[in-house]
């Protein structure tokens, strides 16, 4: 039996973790905490937190959890960079699991979209676009992030210099060393994602398209059970699924 406390219990995808944990025979929510919950006053009842709050959360969260030796999985997104490094930092004292997205789907997603621009080349323009509900508060989401962090991987490019968000006004011809990303946001779409890699006279696109918020909580469930079981140290879901 796994024990896990829940932060961010009252949100969108918390509500979805405790309907799915209660499907689950092996799994036992012992804690549910939200703002305005003390995380210390639940945190010894479980083997592991599973972080659904917000990005200026998670560190104090992650903190917590290494003071107490409690295995954590982030699926909270949005962190800025000196946040991600306080995070980071903990990883010798317990085991996290800090991914993206917890879908199966969305993570053979990313495998396949390391393989397409390794296999396509430098011939293929790269753009992404993602597409969520109107309530999502950061952009680009952090799949989407993820997708162009692969992306700028194989290409061997800085992130940051390649990025172009949307386009407007006279930007000029399109460069072969950047990557564009566009955000849509609107009514309750739970997140679709598509690569985009164009050339000319054909164009291959890699969708993944999620219907229910089940699909992520399932993932981060299941990331639970296996984090608990781990040395410590960082890990992200496609360790998880054995994809590495």
């Amino acid at each position: 039996m796994t024990r896990i406390i829940i932060t961010g219990s009252k949100g969108r995808m918390g509500q979805t973790l405790v309907a799915c944990a209660a499907r689950i025979p092996e799994l036992k929510i012992t804690g549910q905490v939200d703002l305005g919950d003390d995380l210390r006053s639940v945190v010894d009842a479980g083997d592991a937190v599973i972080d659904f709050s917000f990005h200026d959360a998670t560190v104090s969260v992650a903190q917590l959890c290494a003071e107490k030796k409690k295995a954590l999985v982030i699926g909270t997104t949005g962190h800025k960079d000196a946040e991600k490094s306080q995070i980071t930092s903990l990883k010798s004292q317990i085991p996290i699991v800090w991914a993206s997205n917890y879908s199966t789907g969305v993570n053979t997603l990313f495998w396949l979209t390391r393989k397409a621009a390794e296999i396509l080349g430098p011939g293929f323009d790269l753009e992404v676009v993602e597409m969520h509900h109107r309530l999502k508060k950061d952009a680009p989401s952090g799949t989407a992030t993820t997708l162009l962090e692969i992306l700028a991987d194989v290409r061997k490019l800085q992130l940051k210099e390649a990025l172009r968000h949307g386009r407007e006004g006279i930007v000029g011809e399109r460069t072969n060393s950047e990557i564009g990303i566009h955000a849509i946001r609107g009514g309750d779409i739970v997140g679709d994602h598509t690569v985009i890699f164009a050339a000319n006279g054909e164009r291959v696109e890699l969708t993944h398209k999620a219907s229910s918020r089940e699909t992520f909580a399932n993932g981060a469930l299941r990331a639970a059970q296996w984090v608990v079981k781990q040395k410590p140290g960082l890990y992200d879901m496609q360790d998880v699924l054995g994809l590495k």
